[in-house]
């Protein structure tokens, strides 16, 4: 195994909170990397029900910066960015990012993609290095994100 495939399948340091989320998609996992990857994407099933997302910045290779910004069904802003650690095509994006744009609240995530037939397995795994309302309704919002992967990628 490359050193940076070890480095990019471990979290950093010690954390308070973790999440790990797996999903079988009904598609072929390029497919499924490329609506990962893709801005035009990642607009139409990032977020939450009712959430509508607009990416303001996507560079997908490591070292290249990210910024979305989710708009809730309350009509107020919800800020991510960060920066892309690694990318292997098609099996894993490692990123790191902070919770409405606050440098205190970095969360390291890393998204496997894994080929099963003509199906595709995702694992998010995440860490937060904190406690919020964020991480709290992490898995409700990922959940419901990947729901509307389910249903983007049928559209596909």
């Amino acid at each position: 195994m490359p050193a940076s495939d070890a480095k990019a399948s471990k979290a950093p340091g010690q954390s308070k909170n973790e999440l790990v989320i797996t999903r079988v998609f009904d598609a072929p996992r390029d497919l499924v990397f490329e609506v990962w990857i893709d801005p035009a994407h990642v607009a139409q099933w990032w977020g939450p029900h009712m959430f509508k997302t607009t990416v303001r910045e996507m560079d997908v290779r490591p070292g290249g910066r990210w910024y979305y910004v989710m708009r809730g069904p309350d009509g107020n802003d919800y800020a991510f960015d960060g920066v892309f650690l690694d990318v292997a095509k098609p099996e894993r994006l490692v990123f790191e990012g902070a919770i409405h744009g606050d440098a205190s609240q970095k969360v390291w995530t890393e998204v496997t993609f894994a080929q099963e037939g003509d199906r595709t397995k995702i694992t998010v795994h995440q860490v937060f290095g904190f406690e919020s309302d964020a991480t709290r309704g992490a898995p409700i919002g990922w959940n419901q994100q990947l729901d509307r992967l389910v249903a983007y990628l049928a559209k596909r």
